[in-house]
């Protein structure tokens, strides 16, 4: 059972650091045009802490993930990581207003029945 609790904390930190760098990248503005200010634009963002949290809940999916694997075939559990692709397109709907068209919607299905077929041992 804690290898699914393992999981999910993957998708979660995954997830989280997803949504964070958009909404930051969104706050940030458009990105610009020339070389030298485009460098800059990433710094920015590079050394803003709300970034930074999603790096680390990044790594922290990479150790919650390792933590998984030692519990479970990598066939078995990696399925469930496509998960992400559905709370990413949902959070993004709730949150930045972004569209769920049909066919995200039907994308989002075979994810799912993806991760159901997959899953099976």
């Amino acid at each position: 059972m804690m290898s699914y609790f393992y999981i999910f904390l993957t998708i979660a930190f995954t997830v989280y650091g997803q949504i964070v760098l958009k909404w930051q990248v969104i706050g940030a503005g458009a990105f610009p045009a020339s070389p030298s200010e485009k460098v800059m634009f990433l710094m920015r963002l590079v050394l803003n802490p709300w970034v930074i949290s999603g790096f680390l809940a990044a790594f922290l999916a990479s150790l919650t993930w390792m933590a998984a694997m030692t519990k479970l075939e990598l066939s078995h559990g990696y399925p469930f990581m496509s998960l992400n692709f559905v709370f990413v397109i949902i959070l993004s709907n709730l949150l930045f207003h972004e569209a769920i068209t049909m066919p995200k919607l039907v994308g989002l299905g075979l994810i799912i029945l993806g991760i159901v077929v997959g899953s099976r041992s």
